[in-house]
C-alpha cells in the first residue's frame, strides 16, 4: 500500500519516527480488516449508528437479536470494532 511505501522509505533515509497512538483506521489496515462501507448510513459504515450523546455504536442484528459491539467516540473506531466482529 501507499502507507507501506511511505514508511519504508521513511526508514530507510532514516527519518521514521512511529505514532505514537496509530489511528483506528491504520490499526484496522494494519490487521488486516477492511471496513463495510455503506452510502444509506449517516455514519458512512454498515453497523455504525450515532447515539444522541454524539458517541458512535457498533452492532447488527444475529438471529433477530440485537449484538452491541460497543459505544465509541468516532465513527471510525466503532466501524473498526464492527469489522473485527463480522470479518
Amino acid at each position: 500500500t501507499a502507507v507501506e511505501a511511505a514508511v519504508a522509505y521513511a526508514r530507510a533515509v532514516g527519518e521514521y519516527q512511529p505514532p505514537a497512538h496509530p489511528s483506528p483506521a491504520v490499526a484496522a489496515e494494519a490487521e488486516g480488516l477492511r471496513l463495510h462501507l455503506s452510502s444509506s448510513r449517516a455514519t458512512g459504515y454498515k453497523g455504525v449508528q450515532q447515539c444522541p450523546s454524539g458517541r458512535f455504536h457498533a452492532g447488527h442484528r444475529v438471529d433477530g437479536r440485537r449484538v452491541c459491539y460497543g459505544t465509541f467516540d468516532t465513527a471510525v473506531e466503532a466501524a473498526v470494532a464492527y469489522a473485527r466482529a463480522v470479518g
